[in-house]
């Protein structure tokens, strides 16, 4: 007969008589077994004869309250660092942000302390990548395009901090990459509205400059609770390919600089040492007219005084007029010939060798024929003045 059979046995259950159903477990008697467990825990007693349920006893009751309080205890002080911040979380949300100094919050798991350096400064590298004391170039990043079509290498670092813990940890899940890209971007744009000149030379801390301006607007946008504290534009060279030819064309401008500077250098000399002396030209040109202007004046004046002489005393003023004329004359004059009338010697009266002032050097001793030839020159001189002497006398004489 099968164990489903109609109007078999009942103990046919091939289960073992699992399906049966059991009565239902006495709620009273599930709490008074509990309240017998809590009071042999704390050590109290079962009153009205009920039997007593053994426990872990009195002591270990105490030390367990003391654990459950030194854990709140621990949990619920906490002491935030000069450069950190505490960002709380009651059931994960944020609900403030505590100060430098102890603070007691509730424990977990109903609020959360989140603690955030503020004032660490962090770095970020675009373009290469610091390993040891080597650095790695990252061309992918460090490539860019100028506004004139020229592809330079730039190597930028970045130091920032966090200026907002709860902007930090809960309005961007990575704001350290998103910073990256921004940063990556950023240069980019600066770069591309650049010359490529501009960029390798007089204008990388603009470039900076203005990176960092770019950058924190980025970030704000984001709010991604990070401050910008510098920008360094660590290296700007062309591509390795045209390196060679670009520092020719860099020494050609250093050198036509140069030339440049030496010449302005020149000209800054030279221009106010012409310009002196045009002034001096013009100060003397000024000095010589008036004093020809003075002369002038001077000897029309005297002339008009002499005039005026003349005409009260002509024949005083006429001599007087003679003797300046030959004083005038004759001090210009080394050389004096002095003809005594009724003689027949002319006299030479070399002036020039009296009123030369005396050599300091005595003259060479001429030799001996030079001293003949002196004499027979000066005896022909003299024997050609008398002869001319003589022949004038006579020729007077047959005019008488």
């Amino acid at each position: 007969m099968a164990w489903n059979e109609p109007g078999g046995p009942g103990d046919h259950d091939p289960w073992g008589g699992r399906g049966r159903r059991q009565p239902p477990p006495d709620l009273d008697e599930a709490l008074r077994r509990l309240q017998q467990w809590l009071r042999g825990l704390f050590g109290g007693g079962g009153g009205g004869g009920e039997r007593r349920v053994p426990g872990p006893g009195a002591g270990g009751g105490l030390l367990l309250v003391a654990a459950i309080l030194a854990w709140l205890a621990y949990d619920s002080v906490y002491i935030i660092q000069p450069a950190e911040r505490g960002v709380v979380l009651r059931f994960g949300r944020y609900v403030a942000t505590l100060q430098p100094g102890p603070s007691i919050r509730f424990p977990r798991p109903i609020e959360f302390v989140e603690r955030v350096n503020v004032d660490q400064i962090r770095t970020v590298e675009i373009g290469y990548r610091s390993e040891g004391r080597k650095s790695v170039p990252v061309l992918s990043e460090a490539l860019m395009l100028t506004q004139d079509e020229n592809i330079v290498n730039v190597r930028l670092a970045v130091q920032y901090k966090i200026k907002s813990p709860q902007d930090y940890l809960f309005h961007d899940r990575r704001p350290d990459l998103a910073l990256r890209k921004a940063a990556e971007s950023a240069i980019r744009e600066v770069v591309g509205k650049s010359q490529m000149d501009f960029v390798l030379k007089e204008g990388r801390s603009e470039v900076a400059a203005r990176t960092m301006v770019l950058l924190q607007s980025i970030l704000d946008r984001y709010q991604t609770g990070l401050q910008v504290t510098s920008v360094n534009l660590q290296d700007a060279q062309p591509p390795e390919q045209v390196q060679e030819a670009f520092l020719d064309a860099i020494r050609a401008r250093e050198d036509q600089d140069r030339m440049i500077n030496e010449a302005e250098a020149y000209a800054n000399e030279i221009i106010p040492k012409a310009r002196g002396q045009a002034a001096r030209i013009i100060e003397d040109a000024n000095a010589y007219r008036a004093q020809v202007v003075a002369r002038a004046e001077g000897d029309a004046s005297r002339f008009e005084q002499v005039l005026a002489a003349y005409r009260g005393a002509p024949e005083v003023t006429r001599q007087r007029m003679y003797l300046e004329a030959l004083q005038d004359v004759l001090a210009q004059t080394t050389k004096v010939l002095v003809d005594v009338p009724g003689g027949n010697n002319l006299i030479y009266l070399p002036l020039d060798k009296l009123v030369a002032p005396p050599q300091q050097q005595m003259p060479k001793t001429p030799q001996l024929p030079q001293i003949d030839q002196i004499r027979k020159r000066a005896e022909s001189m003299v024997r050609s003045q008398a002869n001319a002497r003589s022949r004038n006398l006579r020729s007077r004489g047959e005019q008488r």
